[in-house]
C-alpha cells in the first residue's frame, strides 16, 4: 500500500495556484456532478476530509463535487443511502471504521459494509490518543494498569460516545488489560476534552484530531496512540502495543466507497485520481500534523481492509459485550 500521510485539518488554504489549474483538468468523461456523502455533521474530520480531496478531484474530473451531510447512527445513516444508489459514480461515501466495522456489529444496519459497496481507496488512517490532564500524577501506561488493578471499576476512561471507535479502543486495551473501568461516554470529542480538563474522568481515549491542538497548548497530556507504530507527527508518544500490549491497533480510518456494482474501469479511474490527489504536496502538508498516514494503495487492498476490520470489531464488540444506546 502507498504510504502518504494526511491532517484532518481545516479545509481552507488548500486552493491551487491557477498556474496548476490546466494540468489538473480533464476532460468532461467522468460521471457528474458527484456527491461525496459523510455519516457526521459538517466540520468533523471526516466532513473535512471529504472536502480537502473532493476539491481536488472536482478540478481533475471538470465537474462539480460536493459534500452532503447525513449524521446519524455513527454514520450507518449515510452508508445505507449510499448503498441503494445508482452505481454510476454520481454518488460516493467517505466510509469510515464506524460506518464499515463497528457500526454493522452493533446496529441493526441495512446493508453489509463488504458486500454492498465498491471500494475505491483509502484515504488514511490516524491513531487514537490516551489522554490525561497535567494534573494526573499517574501518566503511564503501565502504571494506570497497575492504578485499574488497584481500584477495580473506580478509574473512569472517556470517550466521544457508545461505539466510537474511541470507545472500542477502550474496549480493546481493557480486555487485553484484563482491567475493570469506568467507561464515560460522550456526543463527540468537544465535551469530552471539556470533562477531563475539569477532573470529572480520569482519562480519556479521542481522536488524535482532537485531541492535538490540546497537547501542542499543554493542556492535555498524551499518554499512548494506539496504532502498531508511532505516527510521525507524535515519534514521542508510545503506542499501546510497546507498552506491553503487543498488537493492540486501534485506528480510526476514512476511504472513499461508492454502491455495488461500479464498473471496473470507472473505480480504477477514480482509485488513480485519488492517489493523486493525496499525493500533492498542499494536500499532504495540511493532512500530515494530525497523525493520518497510509493512504492511497489499489482498490482492492482498501477492499480487503475493510474486510479485515469488520470482522476484527465485530469480535470486540462480541466478546467486550457493547450495547447501542438504548
Amino acid at each position: 500500500m502507498q504510504r502518504r500521510q494526511f491532517l484532518l485539518g481545516a479545509a481552507a488554504g488548500l486552493a491551487v495556484p491557477s498556474l496548476a489549474l490546466p494540468t489538473l483538468a480533464r476532460a468532461a468523461d467522468m460521471p457528474g456532478p458527484v456527491r461525496i456523502v459523510v455519516g457526521f455533521a459538517p466540520g468533523g474530520g471526516t466532513d473535512v476530509l471529504a472536502r480537502v480531496i473532493g476539491q481536488k478531484l472536482g478540478m481533475m474530473w471538470n465537474t462539480s463535487v460536493v459534500v452532503e451531510n447525513k449524521p446519524g447512527a455513527t454514520g450507518a445513516i449515510a452508508a445505507a443511502y449510499v448503498a441503494k444508489q445508482p452505481a454510476d459514480g454520481t454518488t460516493l461515501l467517505m466510509a469510515h471504521v464506524n460506518s464499515h466495522a463497528i457500526g454493522p456489529a452493533l446496529l441493526d444496519v441495512k446493508y453489509d459494509p463488504v458486500a454492498d459497496f465498491s471500494p475505491i481507496s483509502m484515504v488514511g488512517v490516524t491513531p487514537n490518543m490516551l489522554t490525561c490532564r497535567p494534573e494526573q500524577k499517574v501518566r503511564s501506561v503501565a502504571d494506570i494498569v497497575a492504578l485499574c488493578r488497584k481500584k477495580p471499576g473506580q478509574i473512569s476512561f472517556g470517550s466521544s460516545g457508545i461505539g466510537s471507535a474511541q470507545h472500542l479502543a477502550l474496549e480493546l486495551f481493557r480486555l487485553q488489560a484484563k482491567l475493570d473501568v469506568v467507561h464515560v461516554p460522550y456526543k463527540g470529542s468537544g465535551p469530552l476534552i471539556a470533562d477531563l480538563l475539569g477532573g470529572q474522568i480520569d482519562y480519556a481515549f479521542d481522536t488524535m484530531t482532537a485531541a492535538t491542538p490540546f497537547i501542542a497548548q499543554g493542556k492535555v497530556i498524551a499518554i499512548a496512540q494506539t496504532r502498531l507504530k508511532r505516527a510521525a507527527s507524535h515519534p514521542n508518544v508510545p503506542t499501546l502495543a510497546e507498552s506491553g500490549f503487543p498488537g493492540l491497533d486501534a485506528a480510526s480510518w476514512y476511504g472513499l466507497v461508492g454502491p455495488k456494482g461500479m464498473p471496473p474501469a470507472l473505480v480504477q479511474r477514480m482509485n488513480q485520481d485519488v492517489n493523486k490527489a493525496l499525493a500533492m504536496p498542499d494536500v499532504a502538508e495540511k493532512l500530515r500534523s494530525f497523525g493520518a498516514e497510509d493512504s492511497g494503495g489499489s482498490s482492492q487492498q482498501f477492499g480487503a481492509f475493510i474486510a479485515a476490520e469488520a470482522s476484527k470489531w465485530g469480535k470486540v464488540v462480541k466478546q467486550a459485550g457493547v450495547k447501542a444506546e438504548a
